[in-house]
């Protein structure tokens, strides 16, 4: 009995050019955008086009909108190209949350504790080493344990989350301006101590310099040294990994210390660049927004850059929206959740192909 060839099928891509993979990306963009467009208009009756550029005034409007939409690219190009080597290598760090946070905490505890008692240079490397410093501990623990009894890191990096924010919850409790406030308010406002220095009167320019020249260091880090080639061939299969003589144990540990060591980074500029101040809420979810900042990129810290603009450009767009038009929050989320379905979806058509059956087979 013959048996057809199926009507559909699907085979594995060979790796396509660089310049192809993102011509896909990039008709899955327009794609989405024709398609929200015509949902605008069958759900609103505004005109899309209006919408849109609306969309990129919230981002772009003003020199202000400018400046902040680059500063909050940058602080999560920072979370994501901290968690990128600790997934090339299949270890799923979801605490970069509780690592901004811990980092966040050892700089607000700097600034209030140390703080006009020794010179202002001094307290703010103290305050780097310490950010740092925090948030490699807080991420060489779960490492640890998964190194040693191979526990799920998965879970074990969520948990240290919520152990972070409860104390970080605590300490503003402790250290709250006024009593009873439940919040810190700005920390050291009349003297600035602490505060990172702002280059001329661009405030937010320290902070994304940092952010491009580590996104950078990362890239060479990951793409040249002899470690990311380690962490690569560990990601790709232990066992080989484990035969060519690489001490998978050491690599695991030694990741994921520079990656929270990184996201600690990130809470020194959050405290004591942007805010002055420590929130429960000061990483603001960029610990789970970097994971698919990161995957959108495939692990390379350069491609972030892109990937976290765009996410970037649609929260503040779907923000502006929201207020523009006096539609619901959910709208311009909508908006945005289409947008990325499509470039996700992309994906699939870069690393598939499909095939349809011929006439006679």
């Amino acid at each position: 009995m013959h048996n057809k060839t199926p009507l559909i099928r699907l085979s594995k891509r060979k790796a396509l050019p660089t310049s192809k993979a993102w011509g896909i990306r990039l008709l899955a963009i327009l794609l989405s955008l024709v398609f929200c467009a015509v949902l605008t208009m069958l759900v609103t009756d505004l005109n899309p086009v209006k919408v849109f550029a609306t969309m990129f005034q919230g981002a772009f409007g003003t020199v202000r909108k400018t400046w902040t939409t680059g500063q909050e690219i940058a602080m999560l190009l920072l979370v994501s190209v901290a968690l990128a080597p600790a997934f090339m290598m299949h270890f799923w760090n979801l605490g970069g949350e509780g690592q901004i946070l811990i980092g966040g905490l050892a700089t607000a505890a700097c600034m209030i504790l140390l703080g006009g008692k020794i010179p202002n240079g001094i307290l703010i490397l103290v305050m780097t080493v310490s950010a740092m410093a925090a948030g490699a501990i807080w991420a060489f623990i779960p490492a640890f344990f998964k190194a040693k009894w191979n526990t799920n890191e998965t879970l074990f990096t969520l948990m240290m989350n919520y152990v972070a924010t409860q104390l970080v919850a605590y300490y503003v409790i402790i250290w709250e301006v006024p009593k009873g406030s439940g919040k810190i308010g700005i920390i050291n406002q009349s003297t600035e101590a602490g505060w990172l220095p702002q280059i001329g009167s661009y405030k937010y320019l320290l902070n994304i310099l940092i952010a491009l020249a580590v996104t950078v260091l990362m890239f060479i880090y990951m793409r040249y040294s002899k470690h990311g080639y380690e962490l690569t061939v560990v990601g790709e299969s232990e066992r080989t990994a484990r035969y060519v003589g690489i001490k998978v144990e050491k690599v695991i540990v030694r990741t994921l210390i520079l990656s929270g060591a990184v996201c600690g980074l990130t809470g020194l500029l959050l405290v004591g660049s942007t805010n002055h101040t420590i929130t429960t809420t000061i990483a603001d979810n960029r610990g789970f927004t970097a994971v698919m900042v990161a995957w959108l990129a495939k692990f390379n810290p350069i491609s972030m850059i892109l990937s976290s603009a765009l996410l970037i450009f649609l929260k503040r767009g779907a923000s502006e929206i929201s207020t523009m038009y006096h539609l619901n929050q959910s709208f311009g989320d909508i908006l945005t959740g289409i947008i990325l379905f499509f470039i996700i979806g992309s994906e699939f058509f870069i690393q598939y192909q499909i095939h349809f059956r011929k006439k006679g087979q």
